[in-house]
């Protein structure tokens, strides 16, 4: 896992290539001639908040309406949905999922536009889709799945970008921002704030993560790769939620981390952390500056909103790798998690 981790600026740089960038531009111009009227992601586990984040950046930029598939109602009880005028993307690491694959079969032969974005090339998934994307991440080592994460994150953005672009090549200022991750994220990974975190953190019996906008996937997947890699019950929940009836949950032995950008998300989450810290709660910022009320941070530097998940996940990824030691834990081979899921 630690090795993945580390491979993860090397991943950006490869596709922001001029290969795999032209590869990904040359799906995007394709998309854009089509002009889907709708927009439906599927996918399981973490390629699902890389589908979200994928959403996010859709409904956003491109101000087309996009829902999340229910892989069921295809493959458990035989629906159709009439998916003409409609991009449906499927979402996975390795491309094996049968349910995804189902699904991509079925929106195909009721005339929707598909997509496969996946690790695996010549998975079933790439098959059953008229148009694909690798995402190049290389092979992961570890099961619970890191740089491939951030690979679909990428290359969702780029996909979007390249759409609205209309025919796949990003506007200069964009390209340039862009060409800087490889080394933000190399320099994100040399802190270790997320070591440190870990020796506090680690008798936790439970942990709550949360975001707004672009970060709500963060915190879904740092939820996620914690329950994963250190079996820690860890709840998800989109800042706005949070201010309900969860917040009631929260107090001194619950730590939230708590993702907050530079941006609309990250600023509407001020008053999130600020009323988590009137209960006295165990706050834990991840962004680029400290916000009044939490305990501590994890730093990211200050970029585009859009850019930040491609950030804010890696110090939480070693988080969950160092909480995972620390407990004397296994987060190469965690128990009962496999590379594929194979649910239908």
């Amino acid at each position: 896992m630690a090795a993945d981790i580390a491979e993860q600026p090397a991943g950006y740089a490869r596709l922001l290539d001029g290969e795999h960038g032209a590869a990904i531009a040359a799906v995007a111009a394709r998309v854009a001639e089509r002009r889907p009227r709708h927009v439906v992601f599927v996918g399981r586990g973490t390629s699902d908040h890389a589908a979200l984040y994928g959403a996010y950046l859709t409904e956003i930029r491109l101000g087309i309406p996009v829902g999340l598939a229910s892989p069921s109602t295809i493959t458990l009880y035989g629906a159709r949905p009439d998916l003409s005028d409609a991009l449906v993307v499927g979402v996975s690491q390795s491309g094996g999922s049968p349910d995804l694959t189902g699904v991509l079969t079925v929106a195909r032969e009721t005339g929707a536009l598909t997509l496969a974005v996946t690790n695996n090339p010549d998975s079933p998934l790439t098959r059953a889709a008229e148009l694909s994307i690798d995402v190049a991440a290389g092979h992961e080592r570890a099961v619970a799945a890191t740089k491939t994460y951030t690979a679909e994150l990428l290359a969702l953005l780029l996909l979007v970008e390249g759409i609205r672009a209309g025919d796949g090549r990003l506007p200069a200022d964009e390209r340039a921002a862009l060409d800087k991750l490889p080394q933000l994220a190399a320099d994100v990974l040399t802190d270790t704030g997320a070591d440190t975190l870990a020796q506090r953190y680690r008798f936790a019996s439970r942990l709550v993560t949360t975001g707004r906008g672009y970060a709500y996937p963060t915190a879904r997947e740092t939820a996620l790769k914690l329950m994963e890699t250190s079996y820690l019950p860890a709840l998800a929940f989109s800042g706005a939620d949070l201010l309900h009836g969860p917040l009631a949950m929260t107090d001194p032995d619950v730590p939230v981390l708590a993702v907050v950008g530079d941006g609309p998300g990250g600023r509407a989450m001020s008053d999130v952390v600020n009323r988590l810290g009137e209960r006295r709660a165990d706050v834990v910022t991840v962004g680029p500056a400290d916000v009044a009320g939490a305990s501590g941070r994890l730093a990211v530097p200050a970029v585009d909103e859009r850019y930040a998940p491609l950030l804010d996940i890696l110090p939480l990824q070693k988080l969950a790798l160092a909480l995972a030691l620390a407990r004397g834990e296994d987060p190469d081979a965690p128990r009962g998690l496999n590379k594929v899921t194979s649910t239908l």
